[in-house]
């Protein structure tokens, strides 16, 4: 179970290891903010390929040979930012990126679950959830740090992180297969998607997906804005202090996910909403006065909102989920995850350009605040207790 953990560990290094470099890709191949949240949000391309095409791959052949070829698609792509001289070669390397982290996570998600040793299926979601968190944090902090005091700091973070691949994929091979009787023949292999909601639970729906539509855009802002927001109104643009911010973020989020496994769904969908309301206070704040000391409070507020908003809006979806729909109305909640991640990034691009970046980050802010807002009160109608 712990090696699977890693795993999805691992895989999501890849999805932070570039946030604390956009500064100098910005430098050396010389491209606007907007470009920046472009490279960000093309994450999203390959999450939803898996999730229409691949998401119920790993049930079908087996949860190593699906996480094994996430971890050579991430290989691939860490090759591809190796060896890329323009921002042209950092689109198909997140794409790539991103289809390789949805693969890889929903096939180590259910390979812990199953490798748990009691069968406990909440610390089996705890594992996953944190070890999900701390692989984006330790992705932002070893970029950080590689980029600030070693040399080739657009090169050393990836040779650094296709050494831990290649010593991940070989650990993989030794854990157990738990799929019985996986499917070895391609032309038996079902690959269309499930997504809908049912009508009688499309109210009750609402709240948790746009819960997780703010968590999971809190999450994009600061894995892509962040650092640009740090450069031109913190003037604080060095490596280690980027990386820093942003594993402070993920690492808050998994510590809350870690302490808080206990706390009820309606519980924890109340305590994001205050945590989010006075994070995002701080956080504009910190961006107007400047303050590295209120960003680092905010970071903490904000993150541990992130993993509240997460794990309750999850819980809430299991529950009202029919055993026969759940594949169904599980994928939805994803897909509206997915699309938190990456288009509210592309929306705080476009937005900039005629406002600049403060008031579109004050935009960003109100909108998650009143989606927030909105989603605890039609949460606490509807959620069941």
């Amino acid at each position: 179970m712990w090696i699977a953990a890693a795993g999805i560990g691992l895989l999501y290094v890849g999805s932070t290891l570039l946030t604390p470099l956009y500064p100098i890709y910005r430098r050396q191949f010389h491209f606007s903010e907007l470009i920046v949240t472009a490279v960000y949000a093309v994450y999203v391309i390959g999450n939803l390929a898996v999730l229409f095409f691949f998401g119920r791959l790993s049930d079908q052949v087996g949860r190593r040979p699906a996480t094994l070829i996430a971890i050579g698609v991430t290989c691939f792509s860490a090759l591809l930012f190796l060896v890329a001289n323009s921002v042209a070669w950092l689109f198909p390397a997140r794409i790539l990126n991103g289809f390789a982290a949805g693969l890889g996570a929903g096939a180590l998600t259910a390979w812990i679950a199953e490798l748990e040793p009691h069968g406990d299926r909440m610390r089996a979601a705890v594992v996953a959830s944190a070890a999900n968190l701390g692989g984006l944090a330790f992705g932002a902090l070893l970029a950080g740090i590689l980029a600030q005091f070693a040399p080739w700091p657009l090169r050393l973070p990836y040779i650094a992180f296709l050494v831990l691949l290649i010593a991940m994929f070989a650990a993989l091979c030794t854990v157990n297969e738990t799929v019985q009787r996986p499917v070895r023949a391609v032309a038996r292999l079902e690959l269309r998607p499930r997504i809908g909601v049912p009508r009688e639970l499309r109210l009750a729906f609402v709240a948790p997906a746009a819960l997780a539509f703010a968590a999971f855009a809190l999450g994009g802002f600061y894995a892509a804005l962040a650092p640009e927001m740090l450069v031109s109104s913190l003037h604080q643009g060095a490596p280690l202090i980027v990386g820093g911010i942003v594993a402070l973020f993920f690492a808050c989020g998994a510590a809350t996910a870690v302490f808080t496994h206990a706390l009820h769904a309606r519980k924890a969908m109340l305590a994001a909403l205050a945590l989010l309301w006075l994070g995002l206070g701080l956080l504009t704040l910190a961006e107007a006065l400047p303050s590295m000391t209120l960003l680092v409070l905010a970071t903490l507020l904000t993150g541990a909102a992130m993993a509240l908003g997460y794990r309750g809006s999850l819980q809430i979806v299991n529950e009202i989920a029919p055993e026969r729909q759940r594949a169904e109305l599980v994928s939805s909640y994803l897909l509206v995850c997915y699309s938190a991640n990456s288009l509210p990034v592309i929306g705080v691009g476009l937005l900039s350009l005629p406002i600049g970046a403060v008031d579109a980050h004050r935009v960003f802010a109100i909108v998650l605040v009143v989606l927030a807002s909105l989603a605890c009160a039609i949460g606490l109608r509807y959620a069941p207790r």
